[in-house]
């Protein structure tokens, strides 16, 4: 069993924090033993640069923070 978050917005929606990035929605879901987070804001140009940058295929479907990226959170 794992549990997942399926409607996590970006700092690109509005009234969101500006800390609401790959990073900081990484850390939060780990402290919350969130194993799996969705997000629907990739339609924004910026943020589906950031995703293409940040994260790799983890396994079909799914993707990972970059290693270097995820020893930091």
């Amino acid at each position: 069993m794992f549990y997942a978050d399926l409607h996590v917005h970006s700092k690109y929606s509005r009234a969101t924090s500006r800390d609401c990035d790959l990073e900081h929605l990484a850390l939060a879901a780990l402290r919350k033993g969130i194993s799996v987070v969705a997000t629907g804001d990739f339609t924004h140009p910026a943020w589906l640069a950031e995703i293409e940058d940040r994260l790799i295929p983890a396994e079909p479907g799914l993707f990972r923070l970059r290693p270097a990226l995820e020893r930091q959170v």
